[in-house]
C-alpha cells in the first residue's frame, strides 16, 4: 500500500522533463525491474537551480524521482550529495519494502547528474 504522498507525486509529479542544456545528467537503471531514470541539473555558483527528470518505471520509481527533485532544488551540490535513498523514502512518508530499490535509483540518478556536472567543470579548468 502506498502512502498519500507517494500517491500525489505519482499521479502529479513535479519536474518532468528535460533541461536544455543541462550543466550535469546522471543516468541510472535497475535491470531487476526494468526501471530508468534521468535527472538533469542547472547549477549556478554551486547550487541547483533547476532540476528535471525523466523516469520509465513503475509509480514508486515516478514518485521517488518527482520527490527527490523538490528536495534538491536550492540546495548546494555539497546539500544535495547526502541526500540517502532512506531521506527520499521517508520523505514520501515510506514505501513498501519490495520498492525500496525505486528509492534507491532516485538518489543515485542525482548522485550521477552531481558527479557528472562535477566532471564537467575540471575539464573546463
Amino acid at each position: 500500500m502506498y502512502s498519500e504522498k507517494v500517491m500525489d507525486h505519482f499521479t502529479n509529479p513535479r519536474n518532468v522533463g528535460e533541461l536544455e542544456n543541462p550543466d550535469g545528467v546522471g543516468e541510472v537503471g535497475n535491470a531487476k525491474c526494468g526501471d530508468i531514470m534521468r535527472i538533469y541539473l542547472d547549477v549556478e555558483g554551486d547550487v541547483i537551480k533547476d532540476v528535471k527528470f525523466k523516469t520509465f518505471g513503475c509509480g514508486a520509481a515516478v514518485a521517488t524521482s518527482s520527490m527527490v527533485t523538490e528536495m534538491v532544488k536550492g540546495k548546494t551540490l555539497d546539500e544535495a550529495m547526502v541526500i540517502s535513498n532512506a531521506a527520499v523514502a521517508e520523505a514520501l512518508g515510506g514505501l513498501p519494502p519490495a520498492k525500496m530499490h525505486c528509492s534507491n535509483l532516485a538518489a543515485d540518478a542525482l548522485h550521477a547528474a552531481i558527479i557528472n556536472y562535477r566532471e564537467k567543470q575540471e575539464k573546463k579548468e
